[in-house]
């Protein structure tokens, strides 16, 4: 199995110390909270090491905040209206304006929604290039739908492994483990829709 694709963003170190620190955590205490080593989270502060999707959503959970903190990054504001008495939310991102791609070896994530409070649903288009490398399998709270548009991949579900190609779709609780993976020679692209909200 190859190793688990890793986020890049030098800033990021920093901002997971910073926020451990306004809540005065210890390094020890942050580790307890997220299941991660005290060695692996002081080299991921200090840049030192990457880390991956799924254990940045770990740190995210332990510290109480949405992967949109640890990454520190403004999204572009909504148009939003009140549509009734009752305060019913309602977006618009438009394409020229939707939110810069996040990005981690072999997978660009491109945000479809503003944020707004309130809402919980993150739909993204997913890139997820060829090439085979996966995340480890975890599990985490909240619920996934997968709609392939192009390409194929392996998504792999309580250990067990599916093929998804075009029109294909997929509905999963997401507190069992789950990963995927392009296993192909082309770029895959996927809706995905998530809870709760990754960035």
């Amino acid at each position: 199995m190859s190793s688990p694709l890793a986020l890049r963003d030098d800033a990021l170190g920093p901002r997971i110390r910073a926020l451990r620190l306004e809540q005065s955590l210890s390094l020890r205490q942050l580790a307890s909270r997220s299941g991660l080593s005290v060695g692996f989270l002081s080299q991921v502060e200090r840049g030192l090491s990457s880390i991956a999707l799924s254990s940045l959503h770990s740190v995210a959970d332990a510290l109480g905040v949405s992967l949109a903190a640890l990454f520190g990054e403004k999204t572009p504001a909504a148009t939003q209206e009140t549509v009734s008495p009752d305060e019913v939310v309602f977006t618009i991102s438009r394409a020229g304006e939707r939110p810069a791609r996040r990005e981690s070896t072999g997978r660009h994530y491109e945000l479809l929604s503003a944020r707004s409070p309130g809402l919980v649903l993150e739909p993204m288009l997913v890139y997820i290039e060829p090439g085979g490398a996966k995340e480890a399998a975890s599990p985490h709270a909240g619920e996934e739908f997968a709609y392939v548009l192009r390409g194929e991949l392996i998504y792999e579900v309580a250990g067990r492994e599916h093929r998804l190609g075009p029109g294909d779709s997929l509905y999963l609780r997401s507190n069992v483990p789950h990963t995927f993976y392009n296993d192909g020679d082309e770029t895959t692209v996927v809706v995905s829709v998530v809870t709760p909200r990754h960035f």
